[in-house]
């Protein structure tokens, strides 16, 4: 009977079974067929069928199904239905759970839509399930840069630091505080420092789920999780009983950046004196430290003075009146972000940092250091006072002459009566210091006896100083009165007073007033790269357009052969129809274009998208002269803006396209190989790219600056705790933003050739190469410095290590050091993918 039932039953079965392959069969054919039409969502739909009902054919299949499910997920991206996109990855990755291309797929859908945390989690997977994987590794750098920013690393290698916080929360635990609230806990090591003291109770809030999460990881590594609580808040939303059951009596953070109050220290602190602290302690009255609060650190007092630096200048003014030709009208005022916020309503950074130890020139002081402010941090009453007090006025005497570029700021922390912590420029320090560049004088110069005026006050969370000027010794005022009104002896004191203040120019509704980033104003003062950029572009019309004398085009109407005027009334009767087109996609503010309507017969299109750019240029273009046709928006004239790579008209071609190659920041930028492909094919003949192609120069250096930069040195500086092994999941190998000129380091070896990218002629490409280095001095090589030269044609070139260069450079930090001898060879693997350029060293 056994076998009669098996028999009886074995046909169901092997029906059954039939109908399964018949289905997967059909269904495999139709989402086939589907993808021929490119009905994407039809055929995702099929395979999802196939792999749930043939899950053997999982592996065949994989590709297809990955294209169809990226193919799927654009179109319900572009249809805005998200819920729909990720559903369908959550299904892929039930199929698929350890495929690293889906992961990391899913990340940058995550990314773009601004959710950096949970991108961040699946690129992170990507990356663990294939090492090798180059598009999640870049992609997890460039996140990991926004969860973890890069001055963790630097603070927890900060031994002095971590040491002076442990000893002052040992001194407050150890009198009586044992309740202690961790704010802004980062990492979790202040908490750490509390529980080690002796503390009953520790909470620490901390909003950034990435930190949130690692200082979990860190906490529990070091055997302290179930003694200290962590809450993933901000100390705003903290509610008692409901998150902590009582009081504390220690409040500690560091939510402080190089201008003290940015990261919002003032209003956590008045939030927790009135909902989460103990009264703090009685005057003149002997209690226990349990029994009232007190918060570490106990006080600031913030410092400044006036300094002259080229390098904050070159960034923040422009400097000259004419650039490679073109005459920079003062009708047009160029001012960086900075000067914006100061009249600005909005919450706006009023201030950019600088290590000046570290800054390219030097810097030198006009004056000397003056106390800005104090603020208690143990008293809430000034705590509050600080934001409704009305702005002072601040004088500092000028003690040597120079250029008033900017004011400069730092503080001293007082944690408690013994111990504090100072961020001046002087000091070996993890933070860098607040700079207030100076814009909008008549006159910068100052000298010694004349008196250097500004306004300070505290808005928005942030110590603001603003109307920055400069008073003659001269006037013979006197300011040593600080208070909000001015003592002066007479009304004709006071005329003669104001007739002499170096105050802001004059701003009328009809100046154009363009507000350009620090990097773009570098770039407007970079005189090297227009004038190479004009050359290159001459050298290009006019081997196609010998018959014109170019030169004579300058609207200065000092050239000879066409007449300036004449060539006015030409163009104004219509476009030449002989006109070459010229392209300028370059990132920013870029006056390119009009150098170029300089130089001939030209229709010149420029990428620039904002509203206050486009009006610059147009007043830049009125200035120097311009028919109106000469130059001309391109973004305007696109019904995509995606698409900026297209033929001028239907019938015409490009005569030069100018690319960003290189990033300011050092590194290569996105997709650029990809738009030179694209280029090409819209040059007519004898046209160009510029810059044709880019050699990358590297050398290897030591350098213990770029290690402590780069990640956590083990668990010496952090006194012991376990810190480094979670934190540096999120280091990134390569450092952006440096100045070779100023980096503490010492060269191993020359500068060698690394790589090339051809933009002209991509035969000469190499994805990959080994190059072969000669150490020239004993060491340890803890990182590959690279820069770039940018060939715009053989005879005109760009070296962006130069000291007036507007590019910064980057660096390949090495995981481990290697020590080498004089007279060694390391052989380099340098690899190129997308935009991330890969060094390492072969052993």
């Amino acid at each position: 009977m056994p076998n009669s039932n098996a028999k009886l039953h074995s046909n169901p079965r092997g029906g059954r079974e039939a109908s399964r392959r018949e289905l997967v069969s059909r269904s495999l054919q139709s989402a086939q067929h589907c993808l021929e039409n490119q009905d994407f969502g039809t055929a995702y739909a099929h395979y999802l069928l196939v792999l749930n009902l043939a899950p053997e054919l999982k592996t065949p299949v994989k590709e297809t199904f990955q294209f169809t499910l990226f193919k799927w997920a654009e179109e319900l991206d572009s249809l805005a239905r998200i819920q729909d996109l990720f559903t369908c990855y959550e299904q892929a990755l039930e199929l698929y759970p350890n495929d690293e291309v889906i992961c990391n797929s899913m990340g940058e859908h995550l990314f773009r839509m601004g959710f950096r945390d949970e991108a961040a989690g699946y690129f992170h997977k990507a990356v663990k399930l294939n090492p090798d994987f180059a598009d999640a590794k870049e992609n997890f750098y460039r996140v990991a840069n926004w969860l973890v920013e890069r001055w963790h690393f630097i603070m927890l290698n900060d031994a002095k630091r971590n040491l002076t916080y442990l000893r002052a929360i040992e001194n407050a635990v150890h009198s009586g505080s044992k309740s202690v609230l961790d704010i802004g806990t980062g990492t979790g090591i202040l908490s750490m420092f509390a529980k080690k003291a002796g503390a009953s109770f520790v909470y620490g809030c901390e909003l950034s789920k990435t930190m949130y999460e690692l200082a979990r990881d860190v906490v529990a590594a070091n055997n302290m999780e179930r003694e200290i609580k962590l809450l993933h808040l901000k100390s705003l939303d903290i509610e008692i009983p409901k998150h902590i059951p009582e009081r504390v009596s220690l409040v500690v953070t560091e939510t402080v950046d190089a201008g003290l109050f940015g990261e919002g220290i003032v209003e956590s602190l008045i939030h927790a004196w009135e909902h989460l602290l103990l009264q703090p302690k009685p005057k003149n009255q002997d209690i226990s430290a349990g029994d009232y609060g007190r918060v570490i650190p106990a006080s600031a007092t913030i410092f400044g003075m006036a300094v002259e630096c080229k390098e904050i200048r070159r960034h923040h003014r422009v400097g000259m009146q004419e650039v490679a030709g073109v005459c920079l009208p003062n009708s047009v005022q160029f001012f960086s972000p900075t000067y914006a916020a100061a009249g600005s309503e909005e919450t706006v950074e009023p201030y950019t940092t600088e290590k000046l130890s570290r800054i390219p020139g030097g810097y030198r002081a006009l004056t000397e250091p003056c106390q800005v402010m104090t603020v208690d941090f143990n008293n809430l009453k000034e705590l509050k006072s600080l934001a409704a007090r009305k702005p002072w006025k601040l004088s500092l005497p000028v003690t040597e002459g120079g250029i008033l570029d900017a004011a400069v700021v730092w503080f001293v922390l007082q944690l408690d009566d013994e111990h504090s912590l100072s961020t001046s420029p002087s000091e070996e320090t993890c933070w860098e210091q607040a700079v207030y560049p100076v814009q909008g004088l008549l006159d910068y110069s100052v000298k010694t006896g004349d008196t250097v005026m500004m306004e300070v006050c505290c808005q928005d969370c942030y110590l603001k100083i603003q109307k920055i000027s400069s008073l003659p010794s001269e006037c013979g005022m006197d300011f040593s009165d600080r208070d909000d009104t001015l003592s002066l002896g007479n009304e004709a004191e006071l005329c003669n007073a104001l007739a002499g203040l170096q105050t802001s120019t004059k701003q009328d509704g009809s100046t154009p007033v363009c507000v350009l980033e620090s990097t773009e104003i570098a770039l407007l003062n970079d005189v090297a790269y227009h004038e190479c950029f004009k050359a290159a572009m001459s050298k290009v019309l006019l081997s196609l357009n010998p018959s014109k004398d170019l030169h004579s085009m300058d609207v200065d109407g000092h050239g000879s052969g066409i007449n300036l005027q004449e060539n006015q009334n030409t163009s104004s009767l219509g476009v030449d129809p002989d006109a070459l087109y010229i392209l300028d996609v370059s990132e920013g503010f870029s006056i390119l274009p009009i150098i170029a309507g300089k130089l001939g017969p030209v229709r010149a299109y420029s990428s620039v998208e904002k509203d206050q750019h486009q009006a610059a240029l147009h007043a830049i273009a009125e200035a120097n002269h311009f028919p109106k046709e000469t130059l001309e928006f391109w973004l305007s004239h696109l019904e995509e803006e995606s698409v900026v790579l297209q033929r001028p008209k239907s019938d015409k071609l490009w005569t030069i396209i100018i690319l960003d190659v290189i990033e300011t920041s050092g590194l290569i930028q996105q997709e650029v190989m990809e738009k030179a492909a694209i280029s090409r094919c819209l040059l007519h003949s004898g046209g160009k790219i510029f810059p044709q192609y880019v050699l990358v120069y590297g050398m290897l250096v030591e350098s213990e600056s770029l290690l402590l930069e780069s990640a956590v040195q083990g668990t010496e500086p952090t006194l012991g705790f376990n810190i480094a092994p979670f934190i540096n999941q999120f280091k990134v190998p390569v450092r952006v933003y440096l100045d070779l000129s100023t980096l503490p380091c010492v060269p191993l070896s020359k500068p060698a050739e690394l790589l090339r990218l051809d933009l002209m002629n991509p035969l000469l490409n190499s994805s990959s190469r080994e190059v072969k280095v000669q150490i020239c001095k004993s060491g340890r090589v803890t990182a590959i410095p690279f820069w770039y030269h940018i060939h715009l044609d053989e005879d005109h070139s760009l070296d962006t290590s130069d000291e007036s260069s507007h590019w910064k450079q980057a660096a390949v930090v090495l995981d481990e050091p290697i020590p080498v001898q004089a007279g060694d060879e390391l052989v380099l693997d340098v690899q190129h993918h997308k935009s991330n350029i890969s060094i390492t060293v072969k052993r």
